[in-house]
């Protein structure tokens, strides 16, 4: 079985909204808004094979297996922000807290862009979601 393409998509936050954009693999510009993280990822899907369409009607060049669906999307969070919103759904900022050790305060910061966590700290973000999720799975 051949592997499929991926699609890296780049997800911001931006003043209350969720943004995105795709990787170099797709010719054109694709910039795509949504007030939420499930609204975006089907807007994401549905965007994009609306400008691969449009590109086959226009004669423009697309490769084959962009043309054929033949890919994954794979979601970066770029910035915290982006990261700790795309988590509200299923996790509050009081238990990503808990599970992180950093201050709800300090993620608020970062949920709101009004500071940047270092690397490590942006780690823990993500270690913190992982675990919360591990626990949610191991509900019996």
């Amino acid at each position: 079985m051949d592997r499929k393409e991926t699609i890296k998509v780049f997800v911001e936050w931006a003043d209350k909204n969720f943004s995105a954009s795709l990787g170099d693999n797709v010719p054109g510009a694709v910039v795509i808004a949504a007030k939420d993280i499930r609204e975006l990822k089907n807007e994401v899907a549905d965007t994009l094979r609306f400008h691969v369409e449009g590109m086959l009607a226009d004669g423009d060049e697309v490769p084959q297996w962009l043309a054929d669906g033949d890919y994954e999307l794979e979601y970066h969070y770029i910035s915290a922000a982006a990261l700790i919103h795309a988590c509200e759904p299923y996790a509050t900022i009081a238990a990503l807290s808990r599970a992180t050790g950093i201050n709800q305060r300090q993620l608020s910061h970062y949920a709101n862009g009004l500071r940047h966590p270092r690397p490590e700290q942006r780690q823990r973000i993500v270690d913190g979601m992982h675990q919360i999720g591990r626990e949610l799975l191991s509900v019996v």
